[in-house]
């Protein structure tokens, strides 16, 4: 009889691993930051580039904000 990979055998049993994503709070438009997000930041404000209109990134760009990974 064949084993099963030993990760299998592990999910087996303990179940699945849960990873918890480290929250940094809301950013101006009520969004959830998370640790590694991609987020502009303008004024004091900041806001998760996948929550925004390709419009609003191209404005937000003109504009100057700055762009980072939320750490």
């Amino acid at each position: 009889m064949l084993k099963d990979h030993p990760i299998i055998e592990d999910i087996e049993m303990n179940g699945y691993p849960f990873y918890e994503e480290q929250s940094l709070g809301m950013d101006a438009l009520g969004n959830e930051i998370l640790v590694g997000d991609v987020v502009f930041e303008f004024n004091d404000e900041i806001f998760v580039e996948e929550t925004l209109s390709a419009e609003s990134v191209e404005i937000l760009k003109v504009i100057g904000a700055e762009r980072t990974i939320a750490q």
